[in-house]
């Protein structure tokens, strides 16, 4: 059994670790009609507005502003590899459901 510990925390650790193969969250990201644009701590939102936010290389966080579907929501990214993210909504302390996004298709 406590060769199996050690073990297990390697597994445990490769899986926390995932996220960080991933390049960068900077990019346009795209989910059904609606999309957004991260270039390090600017964002242009879902609603058009240009403003900053909590950036790091493989997460970013901001408060929606006002004239947004969700303004004043708490809104919090977590890339998942390349061309995916997580993005989660949180208002009035409650968590929103998790959306998957996609980097936008080129256009041709």
């Amino acid at each position: 059994m406590r060769k199996l510990v050690p073990v297990l925390g390697l597994v445990a650790l490769g899986a926390g670790a995932a996220p960080a193969l991933a390049d960068r969250i900077d990019g346009d990201w795209c989910l059904n009609a609606l999309s957004f644009h991260i270039e390090g701590p600017a964002i242009r939102t879902p609603g058009g507005k240009d403003i900053t936010g909590d950036y790091s290389r493989h997460a970013f966080h901001y408060l929606s502003p006002p004239g947004e579907k969700d303004a004043g929501a708490d809104v919090m990214m977590r890339l998942l590899n390349e061309d995916t993210l997580d993005l989660m909504r949180r208002t009035g302390g409650t968590d929103g459901p998790v959306e998957t996004w996609n980097r936008c298709k080129p256009i041709s």
